[in-house]
């Protein structure tokens, strides 16, 4: 936590790990989305260590991949909620829904798993008024979700809100946000300067995971490679064989590889 923070006492994080990943199959056939890995620590990792110092304890909801999720939430360097989600997937607001009597009557603070970024969360809970919804958002004028500004996946809901919501097929925009903006109850948190990739698509992932190194490929443990890699990412146990040449691909296993092309530098 940064210092100096004053953070609510008994907020509860949700780290929302539940989708189906379909943007990036072949990939999310392997693995759910969530666990699929920049600079080889998986998504949800990420999303957990991201929140899990301003929380007072941690959720994850899960859908896609429940085995698979719920073995390595299992192996967590700390205590987690696993909420299981079926026979579908309830969505973001859906899946706080459902939560409720463990959230019971707290603040939550949501992370979503495939939000990738090094912003500092504290700043969503410092001096926070425990009434208005706060979204950390950076400034993009193209992709803007309120005007210029583009939500990146984390939020801070106070309890008021989360009673609200119903165990359904449903999002947060649609069932909160937008009554709350128009009311004035919805707060934008600039996130600050730096790299934010939503990891759906494989060119974002790709993009991440290169954030991350600093530009080089990523090559997981345990994999092989004998053939040329350039700006990919090689997943763990992975093969690439002599006289294979990657450029700004994904390859997992030995012989799928995705294409994911980057914009020009």
């Amino acid at each position: 936590m940064a210092s100096g923070v004053s953070t609510p006492a008994g907020v509860a994080g949700v780290v929302l790990a539940a989708g189906l990943g379909t943007r990036l199959r072949p990939l999310t056939d392997l693995r759910p989305k969530a666990l699929c890995p920049v600079a080889n620590v998986a998504l949800v990792d990420l999303a957990l260590a991201r929140i899990g110092g301003l929380c007072s304890e941690v959720a994850v909801n899960v859908h896609a991949g429940r085995a698979a999720m719920e073995e390595h939430l299992a192996r967590a360097g700390r205590p987690v909620h696993v909420s299981v989600e079926e026979p579908e997937p309830l969505g973001t607001a859906g899946a706080l829904g459902r939560l409720r009597p463990w959230v019971a009557g707290r603040a939550v603070l949501v992370a979503n798993a495939d939000a990738w970024h090094r912003f500092d969360l504290s700043r969503l809970v410092d001096g926070w008024d425990g009434e208005r919804i706060r979204l950390l958002v950076v400034r993009d004028e193209a992709r803007g979700d309120f005007g210029p500004w583009r939500y990146i996946g984390s939020a801070l809901m106070p309890s008021t809100e989360v009673e609200q919501l119903a165990p359904v097929p449903s999002g947060l925009y649609e069932t909160s946000w937008a009554a709350a903006a128009a009311a004035g109850r919805l707060e934008l948190v600039p996130a600050g300067d730096g790299p934010f990739f939503d990891c759906g698509r494989p060119d974002t992932y790709l993009a991440a995971n290169l954030a991350a190194s600093g530009g080089v490929s990523v090559i997981g443990p345990g994999a092989v490679v004998e053939g040329e890699v350039i700006r990919s990412v090689v997943w763990p146990d992975a093969v690439v064989a002599a006289g294979e040449r990657l450029v700004e691909c994904i390859r997992a296993g030995s012989d799928v590889t995705v294409a994911a092309p980057q914009p020009p530098v």
